[in-house]
């Protein structure tokens, strides 16, 4: 019985052994698969943006070049000379300044005019309680289906009839009714916020719009930075709007002048004062994403579903 004993003690330490070795074993080669499928991936994206900044490089290329360089074969990546009065030379050409200013001038009031409408209508869906609440919500839902096309032609006329044509006020006025898709989201996050917010507010004497401005308006920063990028981007790269509203040239916005750069023929084009104020026209868009990344991020993945 004791020889018996250890002879099965022996083959149960080597059982052990052996199964620890193959589990050891499998945890390395699934390490090993694992950092393989992340350096592939990660190459794969660096390759990636390598493609996709190719256009911004040529751009910002083309903008310190001469005339005369841009036709070069092969292209010449970086400029010899670097022509840094292109960028000058932009505002004695065209009244770039002017186009900065009314551009700025509507992306500001459409921020404004979506940000009050939105968390308004948003807060009575996600907040209040009224007959009917449910159906006009799932209406509002159903507006998105609605291309922009099929709107555009009666929107102009009745801006046409109010003698809004050739101002701002049909660029302005519509970002105060709200947009669909904004007012779900920041409903959405509203409904994660618990209610009990609310009626503590409520019995501090609290009014309705004060629960929404300041009470619950702090915590729904992610969701409103998210609809003042995109508000901002939306009304900074607009050209349907200013094309069909506005004639005279004064009220043009970037989007319109960078048009007046096109000449009649290729060569007539004066391309490389086109890049430098395309990259004047780009420099916001960079910066007010990189202020506001976190929120971006933060405002996507934390909107919940409830609801």
């Amino acid at each position: 019985m004791t020889q018996m004993d250890n002879v099965v003690n022996m083959g149960a330490s080597l059982a052990d052994t052996l199964v620890a070795r193959r589990t050891k074993s499998g945890i390395w080669n699934r390490r090993t698969r694992r950092y393989i499928g992340h350096a592939v991936a990660y190459f794969f994206m660096t390759a990636c943006c390598f493609v996709f900044l190719i256009p911004l490089v040529w751009m910002i290329s083309t903008a310190l070049k001469d005339r005369g360089s841009i036709w070069l074969w092969p292209p010449k990546w970086i400029p010899d000379p670097i022509e840094w009065h292109n960028c000058a030379d932009v505002f004695n050409y065209v009244p770039f300044g002017i186009y900065l200013r009314n551009t700025l001038v509507i992306a500001f009031c459409n921020i404004v005019g979506h940000v009050w409408s939105v968390t308004l209508v948003a807060y009575s869906f996600a907040r209040l309680r009224f007959r009917g609440r449910d159906f006009l919500f799932i209406v509002l839902l159903a507006t998105l289906m609605i291309p922009g096309e099929v709107t555009m032609i009666p929107r102009f006329i009745m801006f046409k009839l109010f003698g809004w044509y050739d101002t701002y006020l049909p660029l302005i006025v519509p970002a105060f009714t709200g947009g669909p898709f904004m007012i779900f989201l920041v409903r959405q996050y509203l409904m994660t916020i618990p209610y009990e917010l609310d009626e503590a507010a409520t019995i501090d004497g609290c009014s309705r719009l004060q629960i929404l401005y300041k009470i619950l308006f702090p915590i729904i920063k992610p969701p409103v930075t998210l609809i003042i990028v995109w508000t901002f981007i939306g009304s900074w790269n607009d050209l349907m709007g200013p094309v069909i509203y506005l004639t005279t040239q004064s009220k043009y916005t970037l989007a319109i002048g960078l048009t007046t750069f096109y000449g009649q023929q290729p060569h007539s084009t004066l391309w490389n004062l086109l890049m430098a104020a395309s990259v004047m026209s780009v420099i916001p868009l960079l910066v007010i994403y990189y202020f506001a990344q976190d929120y971006l991020i933060g405002g996507i993945a934390s909107v919940g579903l409830k609801g």
